[in-house]
């Protein structure tokens, strides 16, 4: 149990430092990244699910075992961003940067909510 609610609650903590601030720097990404931003509701749509999951998996990691129906989604959360990563930079169309951190990062977590489900539903602490 103390697994899963410090992974759940480290990773909603690291998750709104990451993303929290990219809702003032949609210039600079469009800079660092080009081209610019054409269309800012995907940017801001991504930002703005993204940041709703970092509260839910505060919400799992006060009480797992209560939540970890949630889990499994929580998971797929992770792997919906960490699969395209590896894709894109495997084909070339992406570069080793940021994002691609960013979705290896999310490939850890990925793994730590698997091995905390797990352990939940043995009913290892």
């Amino acid at each position: 149990m103390k697994f899963a609610r410090y992974s759940f609650l480290f990773a909603g903590i690291v998750g709104l430092l990451i993303l929290l601030p990219q809702f003032f720097l949609e210039a600079k990404v469009g800079v660092d990244t080009p081209p610019a931003i054409t269309h800012p509701e995907f940017y801001y749509g991504f930002l703005g699910l993204a940041t709703v999951f970092q509260f839910i998996f505060l919400v799992i990691a006060f009480d797992p075992s209560s939540f970890r129906l949630l889990m499994p989604i929580a998971i797929f959360e992770k792997l919906s961003f960490a699969i395209p990563c590896l894709i894109l930079y495997w084909t070339g169309r992406m570069a080793f940067g940021g994002f691609f951190i960013g979705g290896m990062l999310d490939l850890i977590f990925a793994v730590i909510f698997i091995i905390a489900l797990t352990k939940i539903i043995q009913g290892k602490p």
